[in-house]
C-alpha cells in the first residue's frame, strides 16, 4: 500500500510539473516572435512525452498487479525462499539459485505466462531492472495472448 501511495504522490507532482512546463511554452507561443514561438513548441514537447512516459508506466504496473493477483488465486505467487545477510539484503548465492530454478523452469514452458511471471520476480531480486521488466511485459503480452516473438 505505501508503494501505491508513493506512486500516486510521485505522478501528481509529475503531472503538476508538466503543467507547469506546458504553460510556459504556452506563454513562449503567445510572444510571437519566431525564436520564443519555436522554444515555446520545444518546451510543449517536453510534458508530452512526460504524460505518455508516465501513461505508459502506469498500465504496465496496473497490468503486472493484475497478473499478480491472478496467480495468487491460484496458488502460484513465488515463494520468499531468499536468504537475506544480516542488514536484510538478499544473498547473491540464493538470488542466483533461484534465478536458475525460474530461468529452467521458462525454459521448460515458454509459452507460460505464469513461468515469464516468476522470472521476472527472479530478475528483480538479482537487482537486474531492466530484465525484469522485459520478462514481466512478455508474461503480460502472453497472458493477453500476443503473439511473442523469440528473444
Amino acid at each position: 500500500m505505501r508503494a501505491k501511495i508513493s506512486y500516486v504522490i510521485t505522478a501528481a507532482v509529475l503531472v503538476f510539473y508538466f503543467a507547469l512546463v506546458g504553460s510556459r511554452g504556452v506563454m513562449l507561443i503567445e510572444t510571437g516572435t519566431p525564436i520564443t514561438v519555436v522554444f515555446g513548441v520545444a518546451v510543449l514537447v517536453l510534458p508530452v512525452i512526460g504524460l505518455w512516459f508516465l501513461w505508459k508506466n502506469t498500465q504496465f504496473v496496473r497490468r503486472a498487479n493484475q497478473l499478480a493477483a491472478e496467480l495468487d488465486a491460484e496458488g502460484g505467487l513465488p515463494v520468499d525462499e531468499l536468504r537475506r545477510t544480516p542488514s536484510g539484503r538478499v544473498d547473491r548465492d540464493s538470488a542466483d539459485e533461484v534465478f536458475a530454478r525460474r530461468k529452467a523452469e521458462t525454459e521448460d514452458a515458454p509459452d507460460d505466462w505464469r513461468s515469464w511471471f516468476r522470472l521476472a520476480v527472479a530478475y528483480h531480486d538479482a537487482r537486474d531492472t531492466p530484465r525484469a521488466r522485459k520478462a514481466m511485459q512478455r508474461a503480460i503480452a502472453l497472458h493477453d495472448g500476443k503473439r511473442v516473438e523469440a528473444a
